[in-house]
């Protein structure tokens, strides 16, 4: 069984749990380890049974959170919310018009960023802080803010949904998904419990491994 799949397969079970111990810096730049114990839960003895250790390359990484301790879940992704800001093209988002419900827009602002990003970030990194978000809508017209293009697209409609209009600058932009070598540029994700790291890619490798 390849590492990769091995680790996942010792967190998937209900009584399965892992432990980040060590996060430190890799032997290149932008590169951090982190050691991992995977463990299982003994009911029996009410405490945890070792199982295996690996460590995990996380290579070019690009932004993270971390936090040590015990964690249920792993996961490595391709896409997720997290990487809309590192995937996509920041897109502005301009506005004409005044709304006949500020609070109400207001809301619905919120929704659809939530429904975009979900807890991963806050409206505040997208939105133009200039002005309070109300003076900002009653202003008439102006920049509401820079996101990724799906999160822009989603407030474009909100706006005109409202009877506003708004105008998308960036969104024709596409990134390219491979540098001239033919390598992947699209970032990706592995979260560890409450911690996450987004980088180039990830390698896997079993604790004393000769």
């Amino acid at each position: 069984m390849p590492v990769r799949e091995k680790l996942l397969s010792e967190l998937a079970g209900e009584h399965d749990v892992g432990i980040l111990l060590i996060a430190q810096m890799g032997g290149v730049p932008n590169e951090l380890q982190l050691i991992i114990q995977t463990a299982q839960y003994d009911e029996a003895v009410q405490g945890l049974r070792e199982r295996s250790g690996y460590i995990i390359r996380v290579m070019s990484v690009r932004e993270h959170r971390l936090s040590l301790g015990l964690f249920g879940k792993l996961f490595f992704a391709d896409e997720h919310p997290i990487l809309l800001h590192h995937n996509e093209p920041l897109v502005q988002v301009h506005f004409e018009g005044q709304p006949k419900d500020v609070n109400e827009l207001v809301l619905d602002i919120h929704q659809a960023h939530a429904t975009t990003f979900g807890p991963w970030r806050e409206l505040a990194q997208n939105i133009n802080r200039e002005k309070p978000l109300v003076n900002l809508l009653l202003s008439g017209s102006g920049l509401l803010g820079e996101m990724p293009k799906t999160a822009a697209l989603r407030i474009a409609k909100v706006l005109e949904h409202h009877q506003m209009e708004a105008k998308l600058i960036g969104a024709d932009t596409e990134k390219s998904k491979t540098d001239d070598h033919g390598r992947s540029t699209q970032w990706k994700l592995l979260g560890v419990g409450d911690s996450y790291f987004v980088a180039l890619d990830f390698a896997v490798d079993t604790m004393g491994k000769r």
